[in-house]
């Protein structure tokens, strides 16, 4: 998976993205973005969705509009339209793809296995009560990638965590500097259970003495448990590094609800994913992200050593978190897209320079997120100086 280029599909009348080993993609919202991702896991996993659907007695027809609708959610059928043109690395697909073969099966020989984990902005919605939905419970007007994330967490949840006294700390999930990080920055040495008295298992935390349900926690923490629950499903307690046969990694909006000290977390275990040599796409509307982006390909340029991400994160040189950095650098590549809205269309930039100083404001203001920040430094030395 290198490049997919999109044309007359939502919004989007121009998307033009050539992948990193890390890519992130900016834009205001209704720009499309989710919309790209989603559609960039249905060219890669058609076939995988098609059984899951069926699993659940959702029949894959001869209806193309009805089985984006089903993909998409109701009433989303008409984004692909009769002059949309899809493209992934130079193969182009056309909507009768999602057709199934003239015997209406899928062949024996034809692989299942999902390769794309999406974990949707909208993730909160899977625990929203303290548990993980089954697939079912959501109505079709909910994108497929929700459903199947919840029900991923349910599963894992179930059957996957093996005997453990807590959902976090685990001392067999995550490295050790990323446990510690997330708990400095987002627990604060409460413990993550799942918890039986309702009658339901249900996430509860206990912390000073008090154990505390789902709905009371903080913003963050809610919107970062759903989230944490997919970094556990990459990241198997093993020698394996990699889970089964994921390759790519969707990560929507991670920052939602997070201070920056813990969306600087989130990116070292984005970092971890890099080293398990996945490839990771992050949506996003942090500046914090760029910021790092920023930083990271000025250090690449310069040909630094690992030194210069341990002063980046403030972190103690130890074995643990030599692992973690060792080769980024030198190997890895971020590329950073806008999705603009020009004239009520959009269109992709690749802003991948972050140069503040460029002539190309998309560049400079690194697709709106430093536009403010700029302005408001403008605007104080103006009135400062007239004071003066």
């Amino acid at each position: 998976m290198e490049h997919l280029k999109v044309k007359s599909f939502g919004p989007i009348e121009d998307a033009d993205v050539h992948f990193g080993d890390l890519t992130l993609l900016i834009g205001p919202q209704a720009s499309g973005k989710s919309i790209f991702v989603q559609l960039l896991k249905l060219l890669i996993d058609k076939n995988n969705i098609r059984k899951t659907l069926e699993q659940y007695s959702i029949i894959w027809g001869k209806d193309a509009d009805m089985i984006l609708d089903f993909y998409f959610g109701e009433g989303m059928s008409k984004i692909w339209r009769t002059n949309s043109e899809v493209e992934l690395d130079d193969k182009a697909y056309s909507k009768s793809f999602l057709l199934p073969s003239k015997t209406g099966r899928i062949g024996k020989t034809t692989k299942f296995e999902e390769t794309l984990f999406y974990i949707p902005a909208q993730r909160i919605l899977s625990v929203s009560d303290g548990r993980p939905k089954n697939f079912m419970e959501f109505d079709v007007s909910t994108p497929y990638v929700l459903r199947h994330f919840s029900e991923t967490l349910r599963q894992l949840l179930q059957n996957g965590m093996g005997k453990v006294e807590s959902i976090f700390p685990i001392n067999n999930r995550l490295k050790e500097p990323l446990r510690r990080s997330f708990n400095d920055s987002i627990f604060h040495d409460g413990k993550v259970i799942m918890d039986e008295r309702t009658g339901q298992k249900k996430l509860r935390m206990q912390v000073e003495g008090m154990s505390v349900p789902f709905m009371t926690w903080s913003a963050g923490q809610k919107e970062f448990m759903p989230l944490l629950m997919g970094f556990y499903w990459l990241c198997p307690p093993s020698k394996v590094s990699r889970k089964d046969n994921y390759k790519y990694v969707v990560i929507e909006e991670p920052e939602m609800g997070l201070h920056p000290q813990a969306i600087k977390s989130v990116i070292l275990q984005v970092i971890d994913l890099l080293s398990r040599d996945y490839k990771v796409i992050i949506s996003t509307h942090s500046p914090v992200l760029l910021e790092f982006a920023w930083a990271f390909n000025l250090l690449q340029k310069s040909k630094v050593n690992d030194d210069a991400l341990f002063d980046l994160f403030e972190m103690k040189k130890t074995a643990p978190t030599k692992r973690l950095f060792e080769n980024i650098l030198t190997k890895k590549k971020i590329n950073t897209f806008y999705f603009s809205r020009e004239n009520n269309k959009v269109i992709t930039r690749d802003i991948t320079a972050l140069d503040a100083g460029s002539d190309d404001e998309a560049i400079s203001e690194w697709g709106g997120l430093s536009q403010f920040s700029g302005r408001a430094t403008d605007v104080v030395s103006k009135y400062f100086v007239d004071e003066e």
